[in-house]
């Protein structure tokens, strides 16, 4: 396939041109995916350097297990179970450590600001920062599954499977996120 258009050509296409082994199909594949993951694991690990380490981690094992993907339209379902078990095995590595830890401080100054000074992002920044605070104050079971439902847009039915836990679980889980993170942006919504 000399003249295929890796930039220009079907997720599909570049999926199984990897899988064949095609290194420029490979690096396409992971130039698709990367910006993708690392929102994610911004979300989850809330530490810049963790979430590259984390995404770095996780782009290397879709390379490495490619081939293992039986049906390319799964794509998307196969790279986030990479991502959360991914992210699993870091909280386990965590676990001796302390809890994630935010500034509460800085969240309330974060709060007490209207606009933007001179060097500063915008508005939309600040309200990231805010939400990040906000999601990372969650216990680790309920930021995986809001993150995957409002991030990733997955149903239930994906999340319930990905994370190995019941549907009703899930739904309760989800339901428990919405809550704190509503008490929590409620000034802000």
């Amino acid at each position: 396939m000399s003249d295929f258009d890796y930039k220009k050509g079907e997720m599909d296409i570049i999926i199984k041109l990897s899988q064949e082994g095609d290194i420029k199909a490979l690096e396409e594949l992971v130039k698709r995916i990367q910006k993708n993951i690392f929102g994610m694991f911004s979300y989850l690990a809330g530490k810049r350097q963790d979430a590259a380490d984390l995404t770095q981690e996780a782009l290397l094992k879709t390379v490495r297990c490619i081939q293992t993907l039986k049906d390319s339209h799964c794509f998307k379902s196969w790279l986030n179970h990479i991502v959360t078990t991914t992210y699993y095995d870091y909280t386990k590595r965590k676990a001796k450590d302390e809890k994630i830890d935010y500034d509460e401080d800085k969240l309330l100054e974060l709060k007490d600001k209207i606009g933007c000074e001179p060097g500063e992002k915008c508005l939309f920044s600040e309200i990231d920062t805010i939400i990040r605070f906000a999601l990372l104050s969650l216990p680790d079971n309920l930021r995986i599954v809001i993150l995957l439902r409002e991030y990733e847009g997955l149903s239930y039915e994906d999340i319930s499977k990905l994370t190995n836990t019941t549907l009703g679980t899930v739904k309760s889980r989800i339901a428990r996120a919405r809550i704190k993170l509503q008490e929590q942006l409620k000034e802000f919504i």
